[in-house]
């Protein structure tokens, strides 16, 4: 549910989209932590101008935490792509190389999507100047979120 990554993971998520990878994200509507919500927010529209497709849940707080790679290998654990999962907090992912269980994991992704609907570029564009704020105002602390 959080995308807070350091300028290394994004700056490489950037890159993958400009060489053709498909990226699907899907993050909550609803917040459980406020900075984290805006500076995610921030963060993952940024990556629709790279060709990304952001899904905002919006059925609920999503607190899942799977990457799915070409259907074939799945990473799943409690380590959001922030700096407090990845560096501080020794969270941990299990590495799947089950295909047919990596298949149900993206079919149960594919289901959720469902019950989203697409950040787009205009959608984002919208938002006004409280929320810019607030995004500025998460983007600066997000470091230690």
């Amino acid at each position: 549910p959080y995308y807070i990554p350091d300028e290394a993971l994004h700056e490489g998520i950037k890159a993958a989209l400009l060489s053709g990878v498909d990226v699907t994200i899907q993050i909550p509507n609803k917040p459980d932590h406020i900075l984290v919500y805006w500076a995610t927010y921030s963060l993952v529209a940024e990556l629709i101008q790279y060709g990304a497709h952001i899904q905002i849940y919006d059925n609920g707080f999503i607190h899942a935490k799977t990457l799915i790679i070409d259907g074939k290998v799945a990473s799943v654990g409690s380590a959001n792509f922030d700096e407090r999962s990845l560096h501080l907090n020794f969270e941990i992912n299990a590495v799947l190389y089950d295909e047919q269980f990596v298949q149900q994991l993206r079919q149960t992704f594919i289901q959720t999507n469902t019950q989203c609907y697409r950040l787009t570029k205009e959608l984002y564009e919208k938002r006004g100047t409280l929320i810019k704020l607030k995004e500025g105002l998460a983007r600066l602390v997000s470091p230690i979120l």
